[in-house]
């Protein structure tokens, strides 16, 4: 399987030249739209509602947001859907597994602050999630040509 490549690199990535770059910067509009969101939702719903529901309802929002942005701006595939969104929920998930897990022992077995820490693993794992992105979510298959002479032309 081979990371999603594009021949033509959109508008994004026309402008930041890096697709790693256009990452960032997916990632950095996705998470001021979670953010937006979950206050948006806090609002309407208000206080009988627990602030959870409040963050799952930006979290549905945001995640459909992000893969299409990922999808069309960063990694530039077509086809698969289903399955491409199927593996972006999970890498997605991952992600926060591996959020709380790297937090959870810098600073409840390494005994390192708290904010430090949550800086450092969100960096990790954001480099992991455009890996992850990059080879689970939107793989493809490479493209193979036909041989010449192969004898495919034989009757």
């Amino acid at each position: 399987m081979q990371p999603a490549e594009s021949e033509n690199p959109g508008p994004l990535l026309r402008i930041v030249k890096r697709q790693e770059l256009a990452f960032a910067v997916v990632g950095g509009v996705n998470t001021a739209l979670g953010m937006g969101l979950t206050v948006m939702w806090l609002a309407i719903l208000g206080a009988s509602v627990p602030p959870a529901v409040a963050v799952v309802l930006a979290y549905a929002i945001s995640i459909v947001i992000a893969f299409v942005l990922h999808r069309t701006l960063v990694f530039r595939v077509r086809g698969h859907l289903v399955r491409d969104f199927i593996r972006f929920v999970g890498v997605n998930s991952g992600g926060l597994l591996m959020n709380m897990a790297l937090l959870s022992l810098a600073v409840s077995v390494l005994h390192l602050p708290s904010k430090p820490s949550a800086v450092v693993v969100m960096g990790v794992v954001a480099v992991a999630s455009y890996f992850g992105h990059r080879y689970i979510s939107f793989r493809r298959e490479p493209v193979t040509q036909p041989r010449s002479g192969s004898g495919a032309q034989r009757l």
